[in-house]
């Protein structure tokens, strides 16, 4: 143990030669922890007065990593007055401290890159939805490289590893096809802007909700109960689906209504325009602005219907309106006695 460390001989080991290269790393952590704690924060104070949006994510990102970059160089320069360590030793701890920095400005570079395509996705106007596939697949691909350049800084060389990567990636492209369709699919679904976190949509099977994520291989569906559907990006892709936030969340609400034959249509659809229009004007989610307007659909066996089109300002606002406009209407026609028929049917019987 004395010769790994160079320890023996006859000079021997001296306690104090640990004072200054402790006093080195103890300077390092200390200049890092005042960093983060005066400099930092007045970097990213001076950062959300500026009109460069990018700036607030570099600073922000930099926190823990100037700690761990300080306490690396009191390490290193500590390293050089180690002479009690052998060569050997020695040239581990660089090897160890230079892996170290690789590592930590790799996962710094991730989250910056992270925090950018956030950033843009959300002053994008929707260009680049903000998902966790897109974050995944940055987060992933800068890692890749950050260990990739640390096996290389090692001496080890990385053109065997990525032949193999090559040669391997056809059998775990054969094994996890399913995984490889969800993943093309998700970024498909983004890429085409047909599906954007936030929509709510329908798909053809009857499932419905506000879309929450699209990972790399489900997109998550928040219903209105407030529970989560998954559903594999996919299935996704091959339904046939709804989205009622394109081209935009404004829709028409359709309404139908059965009154008994003999009644006065000029009265009815002048009593049932009233009522659309006061509810659109008093109940949140509907549209103040639109004329309600009436159209007669067909004469029925025991009824004449219509449909009254109302307009509203984003579909889980039907709810409301639908009940608010039947609620008056009911009303309205009790106190102009105006009849909504019962189903009756007229039976003869041959003799």
């Amino acid at each position: 143990m004395d010769q790994l460390l160079g320890i023996g001989g006859a000079a021997g080991f001296n306690l104090k030669m640990l004072i200054l290269p402790l006093s080195l790393i103890a300077g390092g952590y200390l200049i890092g922890y005042i960093f983060e704690k005066i400099v930092l924060k007045k970097l990213k104070h001076i950062a959300s007065r500026t009109s460069w949006q990018y700036d607030d994510v570099i600073i922000h990102s930099l926190h823990p990593y100037t700690s761990i970059w300080f306490l690396l160089i009191g390490i290193y320069s500590a390293s050089y007055n180690m002479e009690f360590l052998s060569p050997t030793l020695h040239d581990y701890l660089r090897k160890l401290i230079i892996i170290s920095a690789i590592l930590s400005v790799t996962f710094f570079a991730s989250k910056v890159l992270v925090g950018m395509v956030r950033q843009y996705s959300q002053s994008s106007g929707g260009e680049l939805p903000t998902t966790s596939i897109f974050t995944n697949v940055t987060r992933i691909s800068v890692i890749i490289i950050g260990f990739l350049i640390a096996l290389q800084s090692l001496g080890i060389s990385i053109a065997p590893i990525l032949t193999a990567l090559g040669v391997g990636g056809l059998a775990v492209a054969l094994a996890l096809q399913d995984t490889l369709s969800n993943l093309f699919s998700g970024i498909h679904i983004l890429v085409s802007k047909q599906i954007r976190p936030g929509d709510f949509i329908r798909l053809d099977s009857g499932e419905e909700g506000f879309v929450h994520d699209i990972g790399w291989r489900n997109t998550m569906i928040r219903a209105l109960p407030n529970n989560i559907l998954v559903i594999p990006n996919s299935k996704m892709a091959n339904s046939k689906i709804t989205n009622f936030y394109l081209p935009e969340k404004e829709m028409s609400l359709v309404i139908k209504i059965n009154v008994a034959y003999g009644s006065d249509m000029d009265r009815v659809e002048l009593i049932t325009l009233q009522a659309a229009k006061e509810t659109l004007q008093n109940v949140a989610g509907g549209v103040e602005a639109f004329e309600p307007f009436i159209r007669i659909n067909e004469l029925g066996d025991f009824s004449i219907q219509f449909s009254v089109i109302l307009r509203i300002k984003e579909v889980v606002d039907q709810h409301i309106i639908r009940h608010e406009f039947l609620k008056n209407l009911l009303l309205a026609y009790k106190r102009e006695k105006i009849e909504i028929p019962f189903p009756v049917q007229t039976v003869h019987i041959a003799k």
